[in-house]
Parts: C-alpha cells; sequence; structure tokens
C-alpha cells in the first residue's frame, strides 16, 4: 500500500502557512509594512509551490483520493472530525486559491501603497486565504461549515476595510448579513444529515445515499438546505443583492473575493456534495433553475452598468450562475440515467473563470488608479495610455467571452453541452452567452476606445 502521509503533511502546511503569516503580522510585524508584505506574499507563494506539487501527485496518481482525520469530540457515538480529503477537485482548488492569492498580494503591494492601514490589509488577506484553504481540504461537513463562517468573517472584515466611508460600512454589514440568511440553511440541513446519516464525514454520509438508506423526500430537504448556503456565498437569486455593493472594497479585495475564491466557495459546496443532488432528481432540478435564473438577470442588469467594478460584478453572479446550471443538470441527468457533461463543465468553468475574471478585476483596479473614476461613460482612448493594462483586460474580455482558443471558449462550450438535452436551458443559455459578449465588449470600447 502507497504512504501518502507526506502528502498529508503538505496539505495541512498548505493551509496554515497564510495563518503563521497572519499571527507574525499581528503580533510582530504591524509597524514594518515591506517586512508584513513580503512575510505574507512569501508564505502564499509557498503554499502555491505545495499545492502544484500536490496536483502534480495527485495526476500520477490517477486521481486515487487519500483521506485522513482524527476525531475531535465524541458525544454518545457521533464524532466530529478534523481531517483532510485529497483528490482532484481539492488539487485544482488549492492551485486555483493559491495562484490567484498570490497575485493579488503582489498586485497590493502597489495599490495599497500608502495606506495608513498597509500591514493589516495583508493581515486580513492571509486570514481569508487560511479559511479558503481550509475550506477546500476539509473531509466532513462540520470542518468546511466552521472555515465557511470564516471566510464569512474575513470576507467582511475585507469589503468594509475603509469603514470610515460610510459605503462600505454599509455594504460589508449588508454582505454579513445576506451570507448568514443562506448559511441558516446550510446549518439546518447539516443538523437534518446528521440525524439521519449519523456522522457528518464526506465517504460515510455518501455511501449511505448511493446505498438507498435516506429517504428520497429527506435527501431532498437535505440538498436544497445545504445549497442554500451556496445561495448566499455564490450570490445566487434571490440573495445575489450584496455581492455588487461588496465593491466598496479595495480592489484586489474585489479580484481576490468576488472572481476566484470567496464566491467560488458556493459553486465548490455543490460540486463536493453533488452525491446528495445525484441521489434527487427535484433538489438536482432547484439547483439548475436558480442557476439560469440568477444567470439571465446578472447578465441583463450588466448591459446597463456604467461602473467598470459593478459591470464585472453583475458578471461574476451570471457566470457563477452558469456553473450552478451545469452542477444542477448534472445531478438531474445523472439521476435519470443520461450521461451529462455538466459536473466537469461546471468545475472546469469554475477554475477557468477564476483566472480571466482575476485579471479583468486587477485590471480594473490598474484602470481607476490611473484616472480615478469608476465610471466608464467618463473613460476613453487609454489604449495608447495603458499598454500593459489594455490588452491585458482585452484578452480576458475575449476569453469570458468564449473565444477560441482562449480557456473560457472551452469551458463555456462543455457548459452549452450540458444543457443540450435541455431546449428551454439550452435557449437561455446560449442567450446569456451573447449578452456576456455583448456587456464585455461594451465595457472595453467605452473604456479604452470611445
Amino acid at each position: 500500500m502507497t504512504d501518502y502521509s507526506w502528502l498529508v503533511k503538505n496539505i495541512y502546511i498548505t493551509a496554515l502557512l497564510p495563518l503563521l503569516a497572519f499571527a507574525l503580522i499581528v503580533f510582530f510585524l504591524r509597524w514594518k509594512e515591506k517586512l508584513s508584505a513580503g512575510f505574507s506574499i512569501s508564505m502564499i507563494l509557498l503554499s502555491w509551490l505545495i499545492s502544484v506539487w500536490t496536483l502534480i501527485e495527485v495526476i500520477t496518481n490517477h486521481g486515487v483520493a487519500y483521506e485522513t482525520f482524527y476525531n475531535f469530540i465524541s458525544l454518545r457515538g457521533f464524532n466530529l472530525e478534523i481531517g483532510v480529503l485529497v483528490d482532484p477537485l481539492t488539487a485544482i482548488m488549492l492551485v486555483v486559491v493559491t495562484t490567484i492569492g498570490a497575485c493579488v498580494q503582489i498586485y497590493s503591494v502597489g495599490y495599497m501603497h500608502g495606506d495608513p492601514r498597509f500591514s493589516r490589509f495583508f493581515a486580513y488577506l492571509s486570514l481569508f486565504l487560511f479559511s479558503m484553504l481550509g475550506l477546500v481540504v476539509a473531509n466532513n461537513f462540520f470542518m468546511i461549515f466552521i472555515f465557511w463562517e470564516l471566510v464569512g468573517l474575513t470576507s467582511y472584515l475585507l469589503i468594509g476595510f475603509w469603514f470610515e466611508k460610510k459605503s462600505a460600512a454599509d455594504a460589508c454589514k449588508k454582505a454579513f448579513i445576506t451570507t448568514r440568511i443562506g448559511d441558516l440553511g446550510f446549518l439546518i440541513g447539516l443538523f437534518m444529515l446528521a440525524f439521519y446519516a449519523g456522522t457528518l464525514n464526506y465517504g460515510a454520509v455518501f455511501d449511505q445515499v448511493s446505498a438507498g438508506m435516506i429517504p428520497v423526500g429527506v435527501l431532498t430537504a437535505i440538498g436544497i438546505f445545504i445549497f442554500m448556503g451556496a445561495v448566499g456565498k455564490s450570490a445566487q437569486f434571490p440573495l445575489h443583492v450584496w455581492l455588487p455593493d461588496a465593491m466598496e472594497g479595495p480592489t484586489p479585495v474585489s479580484a481576490l473575493i468576488h472572481a476566484a475564491t470567496m464566491v467560488a466557495a458556493g459553486v465548490y459546496l455543490v460540486a463536493r456534495t453533488m452525491a446528495l443532488f445525484v441521489g434527487s432528481a427535484e433538489a438536482s432540478m432547484v439547483v439548475a433553475i436558480i442557476g439560469v435564473i440568477t444567470s439571465l438577470i446578472a447578465a441583463t442588469i450588466a448591459l446597463t452598468q456604467n461602473d467598470i467594478k459593478r459591470v464585472l460584478a453583475y458578471s461574476t453572479v451570471s457566470q457563477l450562475g452558469y456553473m450552478i446550471m451545469a452542477l444542477g443538470l448534472y445531478g438531474y441527468d445523472t439521476n435519470l440515467g443520461h450521461h451529462s457533461p455538466g459536473f466537469y463543465a461546471g468545475t472546469f468553468h469554475l477554475m477557468t473563470h477564476a483566472f480571466f475574471k482575476g485579471l479583468l478585476f486587477l485590471a480594473a483596479g490598474s484602470v481607476i488608479h490611473a484616472i480615478h473614476t469608476n465610471n466608464i461613460q467618463e473613460m476613453g482612448g487609454l489604449w495608447k495610455k495603458l499598454k500593459f493594462t489594455a490588452p491585458a483586460f482585452c484578452i480576458a474580455s475575449l476569453s469570458i467571452s468564449g473565444i477560441f482558443p482562449l480557456a473560457g471558449f472551452w469551458s463555456k462550450d462543455e457548459i452549452v453541452a450540458s444543457a443540450s438535452h435541455h431546449p428551454v436551458f439550452l435557449i437561455l443559455t446560449l442567450a446569456i452567452a451573447f449578452m456576456t459578449a455583448f456587456y464585455m465588449w461594451r465595457l472595453c470600447f467605452l473604456t479604452f476606445f470611445g
């Protein structure tokens, strides 16, 4: 039997390095700005190296999952565990989170230069990345919920970082309260799962679901309640209202939270618990319907926005709806015995979207930093002025528009394929794709060529 103990140790180290950076900045480096930024960046870069190594090992071992845990609390035979699960989904998400996190932290050195709370910003970023990495590597529902709430707390701190502005203070409270509504449903689902399954370990729960030991009606309710958590975190209808206001935080926060990590947590949760939705066609269809409604509403709103960050914010909501819809259709089709690429399409688009949307937000921050306005109607002709930012923004826009041969083409093509057996979903998916291309190029032309 292959010994994977070294791999698990690496996973623990990957998650704990940002926590170490947070602790050292708060207690020892808070008055030394360059040192605090340098240490925080070095820790996330080290996490990135370990994440890439982990991904290579998972590929080498053909995606074989490995899990280790120990009992944290035992109550009358019910165990709460602390542990990690290493599988292809974990490995991909580790690389996504650490890559985007490292890019955002390096970018923040220049963007936040001169801010009186410079070191605190890097401490918050490190704590956020620790929370997100802990959520990704968790092997049970108890542990993922703990890190889920910690992600909510750190996003509150980052969105309201410039709390002296009333708009920023209101935005962080709105985000915190709105996502708590979804988290209440998530918590109810976990209580139901613990009662009927007698465990919160992923593997044990999914084995019971596949064996038909949990009644279908109960499974449907559990799936919908757990999905409520994803609705809150990933800004799905009707809890999508917090995300556009959350643009009040510094632009690097927008890139980190709203493109690559926090909002992706809801999609990750659905993908991680896909076995629950495969066991209930009704819950899967609810997921798919909410996803396509969210995507359509957000795309139509993005068509009319004039704030560069709000266009990108509503675009994020729309693309998250795309992913959620694909995952829901996968669960629905698989339950009926049909082949669907939805799971692979949803998780693939989760990865590609993180990179091109992160690039869009960082480039938007560069534009705002240069001309000190968010209004695209006041921009124009910036192509010659911003010689690096403009091409980067346009390349990312081509990708999100689904233009061959960029990454967005391949992942969006898979999502369209996942809807091919459902005429209504297929028509709406194609319509949203055309709207995405329109509002992104409206944004590009008004900003760089108008």
